[in-house]
């Protein structure tokens, strides 16, 4: 069975956030790394793949500390990635970030299985796999919390609040998993060093045979137009209880409308 697993280097999100003077997500002066959602998808490949036999593929668009995130998947045991990297990608939308993943799978060779995690812990929009779904032609199961591939078809469970579905489709397909499915691993010190000799491909734009006008933010379907620091936190006030306790609180919640 061969895989490919989409990722994608997110800043850290204990660090703190903020835009350039162009109003996109500044990616240079904060750390980054693997995506913790997912870190899912990568342990479920290689589950899927150490019950049986195949390769996985990781495959992340993105500016070149982005190889960070293929690094800590290949030291988690995936066995090789794909690095789309362009100065033109900076800013792109959901859709075109969806067209430039689609043409590189396409590059990779349609696998068994395109796996996906539930949402970036930067954009948070969860859409990407449906889009990319429907750009491959694949039938899609997303959030999903338990897998099982049998033969040529895969089942899914997908929990909610007040139910839990299980949907069938037949491989080639593209699953998206939660933060429930599995608890993924640490990377070992044998992993950590087989990861340095494990093959990774840089591709431009031009190798995927996509022109430039069609992603980044020029293209973009939707832009920030402005945004400002979240104001600092102020002192809490301290009320003393001096029997009218209960009446100063119920005062203090009434003035900021919550009650």
């Amino acid at each position: 069975m061969n895989i490919v697993v989409c990722v994608k280097y997110v800043p850290d999100a204990q660090g703190a956030r903020t835009f350039t003077e162009d109003n996109t997500t500044d990616r240079e002066n904060v750390d980054g790394l693997l995506s913790e959602l997912d870190e899912y998808a990568v342990e479920e490949a290689l589950k899927l793949v150490e019950a049986g036999e195949g390769e996985v593929t990781v495959l992340t668009v993105g500016p070149a500390g982005a190889a960070e995130a293929i690094k800590k998947a290949l030291q988690m045991g995936a066995d090789k990635g794909v690095h789309v990297l362009d100065d033109a990608i900076a800013g792109s939308d959901a859709p075109a970030t969806s067209l430039v993943l689609a043409e590189a799978v396409k590059k990779i060779g349609t696998p068994d299985v395109v796996l996906t995690g539930l949402a970036s812990t930067d954009g948070t929009m969860s859409v990407v796999p449906a889009m990319l779904a429907e750009r491959l032609g694949l039938p899609q199961v997303t959030q999903v919390s338990q897998l099982e591939v049998s033969g040529s078809s895969v089942t899914g469970r997908r929990d909610s609040d007040s139910a839990s579905e299980t949907i069938e489709a037949t491989l080639p397909a593209l699953i998206g998993v939660t933060d429930q499915i599995n608890e993924p691993r640490y990377p070992s010190f044998k992993g950590i060093m087989a990861a340095k000799k494990k093959p990774v491909e840089t591709w431009s734009l031009a190798d995927l045979g996509l022109d430039a006008s069609a992603v980044g933010l020029e293209s973009a379907w939707t832009k920030v137009d402005s945004f400002a620091q979240r104001p600092p936190r102020e002192q809490g006030e301290i009320v003393k209880d001096e029997g009218d306790g209960g009446v100063k609180l119920a005062e203090f919640l009434a003035a900021k409308k919550f009650v």
